[in-house]
């Protein structure tokens, strides 16, 4: 197999990355300035979190870390990699499918679950009907996210980096129609239902959450046809000896994706009580999320089929070379971010989101989880280069006990400290268990040998 290019994928991935976060980053300033940080906006922004949160367990996280060493070493050595992609393709969609379905009947308890200080108000009802209309979601981006597993391994990486950016175009034209329509009593486009249809911001964003996960899917669908990849519903579910070990070595990782999704349920449980401290949150989070995306996780993306297909060939020095050449750009990228997010929080969330629905007052409490996630992006970034090193080895067992201890430190943090400083202790908590996360991950990686070591540079 042709070897991949690990700065050409990076700055493929870390380019379409910057743009996906630029448009959420349009698509945040748009929602802030209809919604604020409303009733509307919450309740969206908790209904859109259950499918993302498991899309992570399910997609990009548990399976995506099991599947694509699996499939880049049978690339390697071309042991039947596309039987495998196709069974787990099938595999997938089927038990999603029955997943979705449970979901959506079950969404009152979900919403509970997540924010269970939206009860006996307003938020709850919206937040169960866009989550409804939400959460189909997972079965395509899961699918999806599958496809890009595939061309990830192969070194074709602009598809998958791109599909992000689809998904935000859409939602920035959902804003713009939900608007449009929402007006009292104007017919916006002409055509006489702007007030049959009474749709809003919040319907018409929780409507284009599915469409966008149809759009993604076809798009790295057809970029993994086009490689030689044509993954199908046409034949039935099987379990193979194949899926069994992926299964065996996904697990460790889906519990540790189960993990990070408690440290999330357990901020925006936390934040639920306070009165617009779920947007706040979430908007100081897709600050922090740009650099993190543009580097650590466009970084790791590209390290582990690279890493993955050097450990199948026996390359420990290349594997050397690599995670260094990772550690030092990502590193030279992602310093000066963090502190620009210490120094300037209140100019940036000012600038991108005072306006509107969104008051000086909201830019401030923005800021200061700003200040705090900044303080910990160094740490989720240097996760993102050090995972790869087990998950290449397809041990997935560490990571799962190391989240747990993260886990814990989060919990503490957040529920202990909410009490005496209020919303903002999620945020705390956040940085400190990233650390935690990153001081395990850097002491276990030390039994790997060269291949784990930073060179001089």
């Amino acid at each position: 197999m042709k070897p991949i290019r690990l700065m050409s994928g990076f700055f493929t991935v870390g380019i379409w990355t910057l743009i996906s976060r630029v448009m959420g980053f349009i698509r945040d300033v748009m929602i802030a300035g209809y919604l604020g940080s409303g009733p509307a906006a919450e309740a969206f922004l908790v209904a859109f979190s259950l499918p993302n949160m498991f899309r992570r367990f399910f997609a990009e996280g548990a399976f995506n870390m099991a599947f694509v060493p699996m499939f880049s070493k049978r690339l390697e050595s071309g042991e039947g990699a596309e039987e495998f992609a196709q069974d787990a393709f099938v595999g997938m969609a089927f038990i999603l499918t029955m997943f979705t379905v449970i979901g959506v009947i079950a969404m009152p308890w979900l919403v509970l679950l997540m924010a269970s200080g939206f009860a006996g108000d307003e938020r709850f009802d919206l937040a169960v009907e866009y989550g409804r209309l939400a959460f189909p979601y997972i079965l395509f981006i899961s699918l999806a996210a599958l496809a890009s597993g595939v061309l990830n391994a192969t070194g074709r990486f602009l598809a998958a980096a791109a599909a992000p950016v689809v998904l935000n175009v859409i939602f920035i034209i959902a804003v713009l129609v939900g608007a449009a329509l929402g007006r009292d009593g104007a017919d916006a486009l002409g055509l006489g239902i702007d007030k049959a249809l009474g749709l809003q911001v919040g319907d018409t964003l929780a409507l284009s959450v599915p469409i966008a996960g149809i759009a993604q899917l076809a798009l790295v669908w057809w970029a993994a046809k086009r490689a030689g990849f044509t993954l199908t519903f046409g034949r039935r579910p099987r379990i193979t000896p194949e899926l069994k070990r992926l299964a065996i070595i996904a697990a460790p990782a889906a519990l540790a994706g189960g993990v990070m999704q408690i440290n999330l349920l357990v901020g925006r449980q936390v934040a639920s009580f306070y009165e617009g401290a779920v947007a706040w949150l979430n908007y100081a989070d897709r600050l922090y999320q740009l650099p993190l995306g543009v580097v650590g996780i466009a970084i790791g993306v590209v390290l582990l089929p690279d890493l993955s297909r050097r450990l199948k060939a026996g390359d420990e020095q290349g594997s050397h070379t690599q995670i260094s050449r990772a550690a030092e750009v990502s590193l030279a990228l992602t310093i000066p971010s963090a502190v620009a997010l210490m120094v300037i929080p209140f100019t940036l969330a000012s600038i991108l989101f005072e306006r509107g629905a969104t008051t000086t007052d909201d830019a401030a409490a923005i800021a200061i989880a700003v200040a705090i996630y900044g303080l910990g992006l160094p740490a989720f970034v240097l996760q993102k280069i050090l995972q790869p090193l087990y998950y290449a080895r397809e041990d997935t067992r560490r990571p799962f006990y190391f989240a747990v201890v993260a886990m814990v430190v989060n919990v503490v943090l957040a529920v202990g400290l909410s009490p005496v400083i209020g919303w903002i202790a999620p945020a705390v908590a956040t940085t400190t268990a990233g650390w935690a996360m990153f001081a395990l991950l850097a002491r276990g990686a030390r039994g790997f040998g060269l291949a784990a070591r930073f060179d001089a540079r």
